[in-house]
């Protein structure tokens, strides 16, 4: 099993391997660049602080291909998919419906008349073919696409393990990224889920060698960044708990400005999201109660002095 060469293809820039590590390691829009001998990837011009350098599209295969992630509707970025895979596309796969994941994958569709792939029918994304968890994409016997479910991001969203002669990938949509951790954004975001989700990956034997991620770089040890994503969320969760058990009952709001003290403040409504995500976990445990129902602008109340306790093994 070997890891990702980031090599570009020709024509686009001198071939070589490119400096990795965070987002300056992608792009610029439009390239190619050729990460491992059935994978390429295109970014989208769609940089913004919610998706970093932008959307990351993926060709998997080279006789036939699947297109990843379309990203936007973006003639231009379209386009440019459209030529880099040329006569062998295949499919059409979309990790989730956000809008900077999946509108792109119909004008891809009637362009070609291929069909796309994904979860469900929502936000004005239709798939052609609805894939759950355990279904498979094959690129005859070069290379396989298996759908992992994991929930938390969205309530749609899947992974898909790549399996083929340079051994064993993930593209880990938003479940992983690069350079930063995941919007959990209830209501459709759920917390629970999303830590499920995470053991999920660690779970994965063989491992994958790497994850490619829907935003940001190639992440070369996808154990220690996995890990991390647990112990970061698990760390903020008892925080969090002990924080509001102290002060006995607090809003979304007191509880960000206590636990993400000197916040940016640009960064302060993808707090409250977290923050009220693992309240929403909390409560389905039993340990909190949302004495005053209104959601982000609810107030929560600990019904336990106790610190949550779930510290499982990050690979159980």
């Amino acid at each position: 099993m070997s890891g990702i060469d980031e090599t570009r293809d020709p024509g686009h820039g001198p071939a070589g391997p490119e400096v990795t590590g965070g987002p300056a390691t992608v792009g610029p829009p439009g390239r190619v660049d050729t990460l491992s001998p059935l994978v390429r990837r295109i970014l989208c011009p769609n940089p913004s602080l919610m998706t970093g350098p932008g959307t990351n599209t993926y060709l998997v295969g080279t006789g036939e291909v699947a297109v990843v992630d379309p990203g936007p509707d973006d003639p231009v970025h379209l386009e440019r998919v459209l030529v880099a895979a040329g006569e062998a596309l295949r499919w059409i796969v979309v990790t989730h419906a956000h809008p900077d994941h999946a509108p792109g994958a119909r004008r891809l569709a009637e362009r070609t008349g291929v069909a796309v792939l994904g979860f469900d029918e929502r936000a004005g994304f239709r798939p052609d073919r609805r894939v759950g968890d355990g279904d498979e994409v094959a690129g005859g016997t070069a290379w396989q696409l298996t759908a992992l479910y994991t929930p938390g991001h969205s309530s749609d969203h899947l992974c898909f393990v790549l399996d083929g002669e340079d051994g064993r990938l993930l593209l880990s949509g938003d479940h992983v990224m690069d350079g930063s951790t995941v919007v959990i954004a209830p209501p459709d975001g759920d917390m629970a889920a999303y830590l499920e989700g995470l053991r999920r990956v660690l779970s994965l034997r063989p491992e994958p060698a790497s994850l490619l991620p829907g935003h940001g770089g190639v992440v070369r040890q996808p154990r220690e960044r996995v890990e991390h994503y647990l112990e970061h969320r698990l760390a903020r969760e008892r925080a969090l708990a002990a924080v509001l058990g102290a002060a006995g009952s607090a809003s979304v709001d007191e509880l960000v400005a206590t636990v993400y003290e000197g916040l940016d403040p640009a960064l302060a409504p993808i707090a409250r999201y977290s923050v009220w995500a693992h309240l929403r976990k909390l409560a389905g445990e039993g340990l909190v109660i949302e004495e005053a129902p209104g959601g982000l602008e609810g107030r929560w109340r600990s019904v336990s002095s106790s610190v949550p306790t779930d510290t499982r093994p990050a690979d159980t």
